[in-house]
């Protein structure tokens, strides 16, 4: 008898894959885990949060005013037309801003990680305006633009270009340079590779850019409509702070976030069918 043989009769006989006691020891991993739906966590989520939000108002924490209050006061603002004027004056200077933002940056982005030269020229007045807030140069946009819807949508205009041009241009250097050498082999041209390569491979990084641009331009509306401004959400809130008027500024709020999430939900549709071909989780 060889070693062979021994070693042959020795061994544990091997299991089918569908032999009923491995699947039981791994756990069965070729089974699908139930998940529980996405949208039922959602909901979940936002009742446990206005229970938390009623519960502290009951127990009175800092004069925080309760979920019926708040709806009471957006009704009101709402019937009255106030709520929908501040909401379309809002919307108006959020959308121009970001949109514009956006238009500018992804070209500059592109061309920054496509051309060093580009890079070179353009890259130090990037860094330099990322490291100094939109809000701070309010004085100097005032100053300079007046007093009118130019301003305010300039300063937005500012926080979603910064935001998004980083991201196409992190988009572009990060292309596989594998993918590139491969398509100039089989004959490609720069136009080619540059719409057929680089474009669909950063569109994922563009995307986050813009996600990130919006939230930017939301969060530089309410110093935005300091400027002057007689209708917004913004300038509902601070009007409703000199009385302290927490509903009011409660219903500005939560408007803003709404809005800011609906748009968001609109960007996340619109990247899964840019990048449907990327693999997801």
């Amino acid at each position: 008898m060889s070693v062979f043989d021994v070693h042959e009769k020795s061994a544990p006989p091997k299991e089918a894959p569908g032999n009923p006691a491995r699947r039981k020891r791994s756990g069965d991993p070729g089974r699908p885990r139930p998940r529980v739906p996405a949208l039922l966590l959602n909901l979940v989520a936002v009742a446990a949060g206005v229970g938390t939000w009623a519960l502290l108002a009951h127990l009175g924490v800092s004069g925080l005013p309760g979920p019926l209050s708040v709806a009471r006061k957006f009704g009101d603002l709402a019937s009255d037309g106030t709520l929908g004027d501040d909401v379309l004056a809002s919307l108006r200077r959020v959308v121009t801003g970001f949109v514009l933002g956006t238009l500018v940056a992804v070209p500059v982005g592109f061309l920054m990680g496509w051309y060093p030269a580009v890079r070179a020229l353009a890259e130090p007045y990037v860094q330099f305006f990322r490291t100094i807030p939109p809000l701070a140069l309010l004085p100097l946009v005032i100053v300079l633009l007046g007093i009118g819807e130019t301003p305010k949508i300039a300063v937005i205009f500012l926080a979603a270009f910064l935001s998004c041009v980083v991201a196409a241009f992190q988009g572009v250097i990060s292309v596989d340079r594998t993918l590139i050498d491969a398509a100039r082999v089989l004959g490609a041209k720069d136009r080619q590779i540059f719409l057929r390569v680089v474009v669909p491979a950063a569109s994922p990084f563009i995307m986050v850019g813009m996600r990130i641009g919006l939230g930017a331009s939301w969060s530089t509306l309410v110093a935005a409509e300091l400027i002057a401004a007689d209708q917004g959400l913004g300038y509902r809130m601070q009007h409703a702070q000199l009385y302290y008027d927490l509903p009011t500024i409660f219903v500005g709020l939560i408007s803003i976030g709404v809005l800011g999430l609906l748009m968001d939900r609109l960007l996340l549709i619109a990247e899964r069918r840019v990048t449907r071909w990327q693999e997801r989780r």
